[in-house]
């Protein structure tokens, strides 16, 4: 029972540290792509702006790690963007594999528990003989509370576990949505730039030939 008092515990502490960490507002800031894109078009993007986005949010971390490299072609623009990806996802995603095995061995435990119990009892009835039945099954109901138990850890664990992976894809594919727009965005930017210095070089060109 003490192991499984145990895995109920930090069972219990993951759950509630996920739940306020995988918030949707602290995940997705409302309206952060479309401020971070009015930076990008006016020129917001010095160095201490860009920390205060990557350190305020998963999304704003991703955003950032784009605008960091905006001058880069639109391949290696994108590279940073999966890698930090990556990393984003694995730090949402932090504590979720001990939930899980939380729901797998649970059961096994209180599986281990009951075993270990009726061996204990058998022991006895070898020792003393039958005695009185009704306390031969109340040795077996106490035995099986340990399977019980540790069911009723597992069960909400694995679900838990289900919905908290669920919930983090939900939001990696919204952070990639808002990462494809902001890419486009940057490289729109950047062939726009490119015509603008290809004109104002032609005509310096054609002025300085007449």
């Amino acid at each position: 029972m003490l192991p499984i008092l145990i895995c109920s515990a930090v069972a219990l502490a993951i759950v509630l540290e996920r739940c306020w960490t995988l918030r949707r507002k602290s995940v997705l800031p409302p309206g952060l792509g479309d401020e971070v894109r009015t930076w990008a078009r006016s020129g917001q993007l010095d160095p201490a702006h860009l920390a205060t986005l990557a350190n305020g949010s998963p999304l704003g971390e991703l955003l950032a790690s784009a605008l960091a490299v905006r001058n880069r072609p639109r391949e290696l623009i994108k590279e940073r963007i999966e890698d930090t990806g990556r990393h984003v996802v694995h730090n949402m995603e932090r504590y979720l594999n001990t939930l899980g095995t939380i729901a797998l061995i649970g059961p096994l435990l209180g599986l281990l528990g009951t075993v270990i119990g009726l061996i204990r009892m058998f022991l006895d009835v070898m020792k003393g003989g039958v005695g009185d039945p009704m306390k031969m099954a109340g040795g077996i109901g106490e035995a099986l509370i340990c399977t019980a138990t540790g069911l009723i850890v597992a069960i909400p664990a694995y679900v838990l576990h289900r919905y908290f992976r669920s919930r983090v894809a939900g939001y990696c594919v919204e952070m990639e949505k808002q990462a494809t727009v902001l890419l486009d965005e940057l490289t729109m930017s950047a062939l726009a730039t490119a015509r603008a210095r290809h004109t104002a070089s032609t005509v310096s060109t054609e002025s300085s030939a007449g």
